[in-house]
């Protein structure tokens, strides 16, 4: 039997409480408290977004791309935004996820290269040094940046070598010679992989700009967060050239022939 008073329920005289149950008090709890649950409080959740990023290695460098949109929500809003960074003379940042992480981001890579110019000593930063200072800050700051936070493309070509690697919040990083952020690791990544791989020493630029353009072409067909304006990165020995803002070359007539789409009514 319970004998606790407060589990007997109500006397049926509410004037009379001779246990002194009413109120009930709620039992002390020993989860620590939020030192900040009484100030102001701003979202953890991604704002501005961008999705998907593409690189490939192709013979004489590395070449990546991304779209210009950023999303605000699921309201596509801005639709200018250049989500390919160049870093220095040998590297482009190419950046999936909150935009307003790979400003901060973009803010303390311009400021490493004025130190190092500053510096004198005739060295250059270069694509896999840029890796790897990316990979120890967002592990030691992965605590401060939005949960959310997709991934970054570091890619480059220094001293007749191609770099492509991957890195995201926690510091993760691998390298192939095919990458995809966002949506394109699901959509784009097996297209890239079945072009690419095994032509990285014999693919031409003309090639694999086509390559990069057919998979931009898929993602905008496939992904409701992507856009048909984008944007191509080519690193070779002669340094970094990102494009001006291209339009995709679509054509939705195949999909009157989908059920379900348009005015069909059978």
């Amino acid at each position: 039997m319970d004998h606790h008073p407060t589990n007997w329920g109500r006397p049926r005289n509410d004037t009379v409480d001779p246990y002194g149950t009413y109120p009930i008090h709620q039992r002390p709890t020993n989860v620590p408290k939020d030192a900040f649950a009484a100030g102001i409080q701003h979202t953890q959740q991604p704002i501005v977004t961008g999705t998907s990023v593409l690189g490939i290695k192709f013979k004489d460098g590395i070449m990546m791309a991304a779209d210009n949109l950023a999303s605000y929500g699921s309201l596509a809003r801005f639709r200018d935004i250049q989500r390919l960074h160049p870093v220095g003379e040998h590297t482009v940042l190419g950046a999936g996820g909150d935009m307003s992480d790979f400003q901060y981001i973009q803010g303390i890579l311009d400021e490493l290269m004025i130190d190092e110019f500053a510096a004198g000593d005739g060295h250059t930063l270069g694509p896999a040094e840029v890796h790897n200072y990316l990979s120890e800050l967002m592990y030691a700051r992965r605590s401060k940046m939005n949960p959310l936070w997709n991934s970054l493309l570091v890619g480059g070509f220094k001293d007749g070598k191609r770099f492509l690697a991957y890195v995201d919040l926690l510091g993760t990083t691998y390298s192939a010679s095919t990458l995809a952020t966002g949506y394109g690791s699901h959509i784009a990544q097996p297209l890239l992989r079945r072009a690419v791989e095994g032509r990285e020493d014999t693919l031409t630029e003309d090639e694999a700009r086509k390559i990069l353009e057919q998979s931009m072409q898929v993602l905008f067909y496939r992904d409701a967060r992507s856009l048909d304006q984008y944007q191509i990165a080519t690193i070779t020995a002669k340094g970094v050239n990102i494009s001006e803002s291209r339009k995709l070359e679509t054509s939705w007539s195949f999909a009157e022939g989908i059920r379900g789409y348009g005015a069909q009514t059978q």
